[in-house]
């Protein structure tokens, strides 16, 4: 079959731009084209035949586009879709391909005004250039690995969000994991003060322990950190809820946060690997490509270091870091260095008994270094969410879903204007709800919830609004509560008369938009 193909109109000078910036010392254009073919079936996308573009662009003979090498590129899409080499559809899925990875890397390039085609060719051509389009996405799968348990409760999970204003002061009761009531059971809480947030967070931690007989666990993270007066007012909290107190810098978080990559597949080894030295390097200042690879291969050198399964610390990743490149100083060795000697994880996990089936408070204090802070936050967040997707989905009974565990994040507005982590939190509210996960996001105002690129508000079913500054303006607080025009009216009304500990809520159970007593603890 002769497989001459055709980019598209739009892809005509893209072919040429890229192949000026990839390669500035002169290449020819067919070189970007079978780039771009490979980078797109190495995403792992499955192009449909029905999106096909124009035939305008750029023509590529057969021996031009593949020179020697047709058979290596035919095999590859013939084994992304199962389909044999003599088929029809082999022609349009070549041209597909190439016009989607013209497309990428052109995004790639635009958005990375520093990146060289060298810096391309070096960081991909031994992980994939799945990993830098994308590399946090997604859960890694490991079929091999022992998944941590997780009992689940499998009843309704009942919580009270308040009372009623008037004298009878009925109860809000709310049937979180009811799906015949609520999508989901995310819950977003905005505006008020950060008491006020707090005591309501904590009362519905504490039924949830309570009605579960402990067997819906919680991570509470607090990005703001506890004061010593405030941990001593928390600690009957604790004590009822059985609940451990971690201060960052005065005690590891009790899990290793390289436990999430395979240490029994070596393709999904170095996948994990390109995911974690992303995370790192995604934080520290003026991180090149260089650096990259030099993370990669000494996350790789720990994970060789040891023997019978156990897994490296992240002390040992600094290590190899140190014994590769000397005492060296730069912003890579530095944040190892401080992930390490800090000791903010344990350097060493019981993978039988997960931390998942505790609950923890970890206290991480807005004045830690900003990269220490964002990293090590990543880090935990990514960790909980491959954990919990790799476990079974929690069942279904009668519409109510079973439930394990509950991530609730003060100070949420730190990490909503971060892309990297907007796009983690998205996908675990979007993915781990089946897995039976409720996340808590507490949050100083509504347009933290509501950034340009994602709106977290509209993830979360239940959504909370106290007090906020701008009483006036109705438009952001229906948007934050998903309501109607005709429930606007309401809503007006009742915040122009809100006092402290009173609230609004979009939650089926009770009146949308109407005051009601939020529950304190």
């Amino acid at each position: 079959m002769v497989l001459n193909i055709r980019t598209s109109e739009a892809n005509k000078t893209v072919v040429s731009e890229l192949t000026k910036r990839m390669f500035p010392q002169g290449q020819s254009e067919n070189v970007i084209s079978r780039i771009a073919l490979t980078f797109s079936i190495s995403g792992g996308a499955r192009l449909d035949l029905s999106n096909i573009r124009d035939s305008k662009g750029k023509e590529y003979r057969e021996e031009t586009l593949f020179g020697a090498n047709k058979a290596f590129y035919v095999a590859l899409v013939c084994q992304h879709y199962g389909i044999h080499k003599e088929s029809i559809d082999l022609p349009r899925y070549l041209k597909m391909h190439v016009d989607d990875g013209l497309e990428k890397l052109n995004k790639l390039f635009t958005d990375n005004k520093s990146y060289t085609g060298l810096d391309f060719l070096i960081d991909h051509i031994e992980r994939g250039s799945e990993a830098l389009v994308d590399v946090t996405a997604g859960a890694i799968i490991n079929d091999k690995n022992p998944t941590p348990a997780k009992k689940h409760f499998t009843g309704p999970v009942t919580l009270r969000f308040g009372y009623s204003l008037d004298e009878a002061r009925t109860p809000i009761q709310v049937v979180l994991n009811d799906t015949n009531v609520h999508a989901n059971p995310h819950i977003a809480v905005a505006g008020g003060s950060t008491a006020e947030r707090t005591e309501f967070a904590k009362s519905i931690l504490s039924q949830l322990t309570e009605t579960s007989a402990g067997s819906i666990n919680f991570l509470y993270l607090d990005l703001k950190g506890l004061r010593s007066d405030d941990a001593k007012a928390m600690q009957p909290f604790f004590d009822r809820t059985k609940t451990m107190l971690i201060n960052a810098l005065e005690k590891p978080f009790p899990f290793n946060p390289l436990m999430f990559i395979d240490n029994v597949n070596e393709k999904n080894r170095l996948k994990g690997i390109s995911k974690f030295v992303d995370i790192v390097t995604s934080y520290a200042p003026r991180m090149g490509a260089t650096q990259t690879q030099q993370l990669k291969d000494a996350t790789k050198e720990a994970f060789a270091r040891k023997k019978g399964g156990a897994y490296p610390s992240m002390r040992d990743v600094s290590d190899c870091l140190t014994d590769a490149n000397g005492s060296k100083a730069d912003s890579l060795t530095e944040i190892l260095r401080s992930l390490s000697s800090n000791e903010l994880f344990a350097s060493k996990a019981d993978t039988k008994n997960s931390f998942i089936n505790q609950n923890y408070y970890f206290s991480l204090p807005g004045d830690v270094d900003k990269t220490i802070h964002l990293t090590s936050t990543f880090l935990t967040i990514y960790y909980l969410y491959n954990t919990f997707m790799n476990m079974e989905n929690a069942p279904v009974t009668n519409g109510v879903q079973a439930m394990r565990y509950v991530l609730v994040i003060n100070e949420a507005q730190g990490l909503f204007k971060d892309r990297k982590v907007q796009d983690l939190l998205e996908r675990m509210l979007r993915e781990t709800r089946s897995k039976g996960v409720a996340a808590v996001l507490l949050s100083q105002g509504i347009e933290e919830f509501n950034q340009s690129t994602f709106d977290f508000s509209s993830m979360c079913a239940n959504a909370v609004l106290l007090d906020v500054n701008d009483l006036l303006n109705l438009k952001p607080m229906s948007r934050f509560l998903g309501l109607g025009d005709s429930e606007a009216n309401l809503l007006g009304q009742s915040m122009s008369k809100i006092q402290k500990g009173q609230a609004v809520a979009n939650v089926e159970e009770f009146k949308r938009g109407e005051l009601f007593e939020v529950e304190q603890y």
